[in-house]
């Protein structure tokens, strides 16, 4: 049987990187990495040099089937540009609908976008779970340019009869992911040790293992998938959990939510706070039943995978 061949941008990137490590262990796919900077995957897979901003660096698609698009301009926390959304703009959404419509025109079968639960918006209401078919409510310019770019997609694979497929992960974690560990690693005491919301994410493993599902099962075609583990924590069980994880007992004052409110507003950092204190699910039943799709990683096993990739790499 002749391997699905299948171009992964963005391949330097956390998710992007990961996709083509599975893809290279699974004898029905060949996959084909192109990013903007050298990879590890150097000479494991073909590579092709690729810029999201640039009309000029063409991607080959001969043959390609699948395109699976990881590169974008991701979310900034201390955004510098004076037009955030031109900026975003400028890469999540033409650069995205730029590749798409060469990818149709060369015959690309399938394109699967890695969007982000930001389309959906920043946090639930009244206990309600996201939906992968509920109104979109983006709020920053980072889940505009998504909404944008997946609006521009749907559209064109009504166009082309490209299928188009689109994934909403929320927070991603995995081996790699370091900046909390790090606080947890060292003892550093953290005022969230009395937080009671609910909050989904998702490990790399298991965001992987939908994306190559949806490579070529006939029934991801031309729809939205929202992503989770499948177990909500709060923040405060989240940090107890990863400090497990790492070993190490965790440090956490019980600071109240409306005083981490209060402190977050007296020096703008009110959206930081929302993050960390607001609820956000997903209802993941849809891929269950379209799919056939259960998340294949629990969390437990995930965060200690994080943590000991963390470890080991503390000890080099």
């Amino acid at each position: 049987m002749t391997a699905l061949k299948v171009l992964v941008t963005g391949a330097s990137s956390f998710v992007g990187e990961t996709v083509v490590f599975k893809l290279l262990v699974d004898k029905k796919f060949y996959p084909i990495a192109a990013a903007r900077n050298a990879t590890r995957l150097h000479g494991l897979c073909p590579f092709q040099p690729f810029d999201l901003t640039s009309a000029k660096v063409l991607l080959a698609l001969d043959d390609v089937q699948v395109v699976i698009h990881a590169a974008a301009r991701v979310h900034v926390m201390n955004e510098t540009s004076v037009d955030a959304l031109a900026e975003f703009r400028k890469f999540n959404v033409e650069g995205t609908l730029r590749l798409a419509r060469r990818s149709a025109a060369s015959g690309v079968k399938r394109f699967i976008f890695v969007s982000s639960i930001k389309v959906n918006g920043e946090s639930i209401v009244a206990g309600k779970p996201f939906k992968a078919d509920d109104r979109s409510n983006p709020q920053d310019p980072y889940s505009v340019s998504k909404y944008e770019a997946e609006e521009g997609l749907k559209q064109l694979g009504l166009d082309t009869g490209m299928e188009v497929v689109i994934i909403r992960p929320p927070l991603v974690y995995g081996a790699g992911v370091k900046s909390m560990l790090t606080r947890l690693s060292k003892g550093i005491p953290l005022p969230l040790g009395a937080i009671r919301n609910q909050r989904c994410l998702v490990s790399i493993g298991n965001l992987v293992s939908l994306i190559v599902t949806c490579i070529d099962h006939p029934a991801a075609a031309n729809q939205t998938f929202l992503v989770s583990d499948g177990e909500d924590l709060s923040t405060t069980q989240l940090l107890r959990r990863l400090s497990k994880a790492l070993g190490k007992p965790a440090r956490l004052l019980p600071l109240s939510e409306w005083l981490l409110k209060l402190a977050a507003s007296t020096v703008g950092k009110q959206a930081v706070i929302q993050r960390i204190c607001g609820s956000l699910q997903v209802d993941i039943r849809k891929k269950r039943e379209l799919l056939g799709w259960i998340p294949p990683v629990n969390m437990d096993k995930a965060m200690r995978q994080t943590a000991g990739h963390y470890l080991e790499k503390q000890t080099k």
